[in-house]
């Protein structure tokens, strides 16, 4: 007597049954007689019988062996194997070390879960990364030194990355960012524009430097109440002394053009730069006549020329999609302010609210709350107060809402004028880098250091953290939301565009093999649920390690790693 497995087809579907059957032959003819359908039972039970009838003895599992401990282990093993293809432990040091395991375990366990150095010590144990480095118990204090050895290290390991994904000649992105602080004695704290919304409390700046599509390559952590254009020098520095680039073209934000540092880059030669003009420059360019907005009423790109500008080209964009959502924008501002406005001439009107003072005070709190003052004209009086509009003011304004103008002194033949745009817009990939460091993926806040060189040396762990998270989602965009080809528009000022495939993965929540979408963190987690079992033979000392077999997901998963190109 056998299980046997039985398949039938009807149209589109297939039917499958579990019988168990007796073999009888006649002659040199065998026959087989159905005793019964077992199709109902589970899929255990019928493992069970199979064995049975095929004479095999059957031992409850927990007879023979236990299972002594259960660590998740797919997630870990994803990220160390990207670690090996980028040649991430040879890249913070030739020699191997403890303080090198210990600071690629530092690196890994933020990708993972991010935490204290303290709490790294608890987590380390919670899954197999320390096993795979063959760490055994750590404590926070070795983690402590081993920031320390990263720290002493960082400008070598950032020369490295830089040889490794920037030449003469490279784009390069740079952006600035700040962190709060919960604590008083760093010497790097100091109060500034927070872009955290913390007013009051004491921060830290950092600047980021990105090759052209966002990979970071380097960090450099500056007291909190410097501004953003006091950074730039100490960047040319590094590009020019440390990493040694003869030419390169500088990215930068309106913020850090100032008079003093396009100064400075004029000095360096086989130094190009991409900027942008503030609003009041803008402004003027209007005022004087070098800009005039009728010529775009019909394109939404050309280049003008300015004697305040000399040996520079200005690139004017109109995008019409900005300019609708500033004034809404604007408008809301507007309305939301004179709601109060209206309340407060209620009170004066009805006599309830006297005085210029107290009058003035109550609308000092209203009118400067949304920055929105330059847009009215206001009365105020002991017993009478009149508000309306600036009308012409507004419109003005309005009139220059969706234009932008970037300035470079790059030549017209080496970048044309729509690469100008497409270029600076790959600021993008700076701002997408820190809402990465900021966020719940990587927390580079809050800082839970106050030395200075731990606290520069805690950006710089949270730097390759994010330089080993960038190529994981590069890898398996496949399975994330990722747009794995975003279109090239031939208008570079136009909104960008997905591709139909991540349209397609959006709407339908599939990837295009039909496998369920994924989050980053989300396919870190399911890549978690493979499992490394430790069992022990009963009565026995001896163990052994077993590994769950992976889904479909899993495997494609940490298949896409094996594709990745290694890097020296």
């Amino acid at each position: 007597m056998h299980v046997a497995k039985i398949e039938r087809r009807h149209g589109d579907r297939v039917y499958t049954y579990w019988l168990v059957r007796r073999s009888v032959r006649e002659g040199k003819r065998v026959r087989h007689e159905t005793v019964a359908n077992v199709s109902k039972l589970p899929a255990a039970a019928l493992e069970a019988l199979r064995g049975a009838l095929a004479g095999e003895a059957l031992v409850a599992a927990g007879q023979l062996f236990t299972t002594e401990r259960s660590l998740p282990h797919g997630h870990a093993q994803a990220a160390l194997q990207m670690a090996s293809r980028l040649g991430l432990a040879r890249l913070l040091d030739r020699a191997p070390s403890r303080e090198r395991s210990l600071v690629l375990a530092m690196i890994v366990q933020r990708v993972l879960a991010p935490g204290s150095k303290l709490a790294c010590t608890r987590q380390l144990s919670q899954s197999t990364l320390a096993e795979e480095l063959g760490l055994g118990d750590v404590d926070a204090d070795e983690l402590y030194a081993a920031l320390d050895w990263l720290g002493e290290r960082q400008q070598a390991i950032e020369r490295r990355l830089a040889r490794r994904h920037l030449g003469d000649g490279s784009h390069v992105l740079y952006d600035v960012s700040s962190s709060y602080f919960e604590g008083r004695t760093c010497p790097l704290l100091a109060l500034g524009y927070s872009r955290d919304g913390r007013r009051g409390m004491p921060q830290i700046v950092y600047g980021l430097l990105c090759d052209r599509q966002g990979r970071p390559v380097a960090i450099e952590v500056f007291p909190g109440g410097l501004h953003d254009d006091k950074t730039l020098p100490a960047q040319i520095e590094k590009l020019r002394a440390r990493f040694g680039f003869t030419t390169l073209v500088l990215v930068v934000d309106r913020g850090m053009a100032t008079k003093a540092n396009l100064e400075t880059l004029a000095t360096e030669p086989g130094l190009g730069w991409i900027t942008a003009l503030k609003a009041p420059q803008v402004k003027k360019l209007v005022k004087v006549g070098s800009l005039q907005l009728s010529l775009f009423d019909e394109q939404n790109l050309g280049e003008i020329a300015s004697a305040d500008y000399p040996g520079e080209r200005l690139v004017v964009c109109r995008n019409p999609l900005v300019a609708a959502e500033r004034a809404r924008k604007r408008e809301d501002l507007l309305q939301a302010t004179e709601r109060p406005l209206a309340a407060i001439k209620e009170r004066v009107d009805a006599g309830t609210l006297t005085g210029a003072t107290a009058i003035a005070l109550a609308v000092g709190q209203v009118i400067s709350r949304r920055k929105v003052k330059k847009h009215f004209e206001l009365v105020l009086e002991d017993t009478r107060f009149e508000y309306a509009r600036k009308q012409a003011q507004i419109e003005q304004e309005a009139a220059l809402d969706g234009f932008y103008v970037l300035r470079t002194n790059l030549a017209e033949q080496t970048l044309a004028a729509a690469d100008v745009v497409r270029s600076y817009k790959q600021l993008a990939h700076a701002e997408r880098a820190f809402r990465t460091l900021k966020g719940a993926e990587l927390e580079i806040r809050p800082v839970r250091h106050r030395r200075e060189d731990r606290v520069r040396a805690h950006a710089f762990l949270c730097l390759l953290a994010y330089y080993l998270e960038w190529h994981l989602r590069a890898a398996w965009a496949p399975l994330l939301f990722t747009d794995e080809q975003p279109p090239l528009h031939a208008d570079p000022v136009a909104k960008a565009e997905r591709s139909p495939q991540a349209k397609r993965k959006a709407s339908t929540q599939r990837t295009a093999s039909g496998d369920r979408c994924h989050s980053f963190t989300s396919l870190l987690s399911e890549l978690a649920l493979i499992v490394r079992n430790t069992n022990r033979v009963r009565g026995k000392h001896a163990t052994f390690d077993t590994v769950t077999e992976s889904n479909p997901t899993q495997a494609r998963a940490l298949g896409l790693l094996e594709r990745v190109p290694k890097l020296a």
